[in-house]
Parts: C-alpha cells; sequence; structure tokens
C-alpha cells in the first residue's frame, strides 16, 4: 500500500514490528473497511487473507447445532488468521466476524506466509502472537469453569472496552447472551447487578462502561492474564493495557 506510514496506524503488531520488516510487508497490505456481522474467516474453509485490525472488534465463534459460543476477541492487537497460517495450516473450525465495524489491512495469506519464511524477526513476531491469543482462549475457558454469569459478563465488557475509543459499547442483551452461552435472563440479572453497583450504565442498543475498577475487582482473575501476556511477548513489557 503506497504512503502507509508505520507510525500512524494503531494495530499493535504492526506497530511492534521492525522497520524494515513493516517496510517489506506494506506493499502488500491493502486498506478495508470490515462491516458490523461480516464474515472474514468461515469456518473449514480455506483462509485466502489475513487482517490486521485498525478499528473494530471481531468475535472469534464455535458454531455447533447446540449453538454459537465466543471463544476468542480480536481488535487492533490482532492478525485475524494468524495462528492457523503461521502454524502451516489454510483453515480453522471457527468462525471469525465483525463484533463492531471498523477497518482493517488486508494481506493474502499466501503473500504473508512467503514473507515470514524469509523474515524470521516477522516470523517470531507472528508465532508469540499466536501464543498469546492461545492464552486468551484458555481464560475464556478458565473464565466459563470458574467465574459466575456476573464475572463472565464484566470479563467481556473490559475485553470489549480495551478495543473501542470511549466507554460506550454498543451490543444487545441478544447479543450478549449469545457471545457468552448463557440465557438471556441471565444476562439481564447480570447486567442489573452491575448496573446496581455503579460499574455500568444500560442504554439502548449499548451499555456504558462507569466504573472500570471495579469492572476489575468483579471479573476478578478471570481477567488480566492474557492481556499481560501479549504485553510481554509483544511489546517486551508487562503493562496490560490494550
Amino acid at each position: 500500500m503506497a504512503n502507509l506510514k508505520q507510525a500512524d496506524l494503531r494495530n499493535r503488531l504492526l506497530l511492534a514490528l521492525a522497520p524494515e520488516d513493516f517496510s517489506a510487508l506494506a506493499p502488500a497490505l491493502r486498506f478495508e473497511t470490515i462491516l458490523l456481522r461480516q464474515v472474514l474467516i468461515s469456518a473449514n474453509t480455506p483462509i485466502k487473507t489475513a487482517y490486521f485490525v485498525e478499528a473494530g472488534i471481531v468475535s472469534v465463534t464455535t458454531d455447533a447445532p447446540s449453538g454459537r459460543v465466543e471463544i476468542g476477541l480480536l481488535g487492533r492487537e490482532a492478525l485475524v488468521g494468524a495462528a492457523p497460517i503461521m502454524l502451516g495450516d489454510d483453515q480453522s473450525p471457527h468462525t471469525y466476524f465483525i463484533q463492531a465495524a471498523g477497518h482493517a489491512l488486508s494481506i493474502d495469506a499466501c503473500a504473508l506466509l512467503a514473507m515470514a519464511e524469509v523474515r524470521p524477526v516477522l516470523r517470531l513476531l507472528l508465532l508469540r502472537y499466536t501464543q498469546a491469543q492461545s492464552v486468551q482462549t484458555a481464560q475464556t475457558a478458565f473464565a466459563n469453569a470458574r467465574g459466575n454469569t456476573p464475572t463472565r459478563l464484566a470479563r467481556w465488557l473490559l475485553m470489549c472496552h480495551d478495543r473501542i475509543d470511549g466507554d460506550a459499547i454498543t451490543v444487545t442483551q441478544e447479543f450478549m447472551s449469545l457471545m457468552l452461552g448463557v440465557e438471556r435472563p441471565g444476562v439481564t440479572v447480570a447486567l442489573i447487578a452491575l448496573e446496581k453497583d455503579g460499574l455500568v450504565r444500560k442504554r439502548r442498543g449499548a451499555v456504558e462502561i462507569l466504573d472500570r475498577e471495579g469492572l476489575l475487582d468483579r471479573a476478578g482473575d478471570t481477567y488480566g492474564l492474557a492481556e499481560i501476556e501479549y504485553a510481554r511477548l509483544i511489546e517486551g513489557n508487562t503493562a496490560p493495557e490494550l
């Protein structure tokens, strides 16, 4: 992509690249608008394109006959499609779709893999990102096993908050129910509890974060490890900020 400047970007992986690796990668990048509910990668389908998210949120879901459940949440820290591509596969059993619209820089999967094969520092960074993403997935399993619905909802809202500008998360209770794998009445009760404690405010089609520190307390040890690991692996520090 002509005239693309690394310093102007928001994707944390692209910002973490060595300047020479970014310069090599930049001509293969394409600007794309990503639309609400757009499927970037379909389950069990050859992956032809990877996406460095600049703005927006991508949900990673497992889709079973019993329903869809979210197992991962990606934003401007992410390269959508990295794990299968970097691990030598061409597909995923999961679906990657847009939860919050925005934009991304896309790249052909074959071009990304070819570049990683001849640029070892780039390859290492993307493999480290793959590890960071696996930690997030493991933490989701931990949260589902150990956390009650308000705890899991607090974690999910924090992860969304990390990936947006401002404090208002555009989301319906129906969608939260789907992503958390919880019946809608359970989500409603959990949201009321968080609102009663002054942590959030319900709006029509949105949830506003009022007290992030309070949400962190409510989420407990279900939130934070994946964020710290990303900062350590990708940026060489221990700051849990996204």
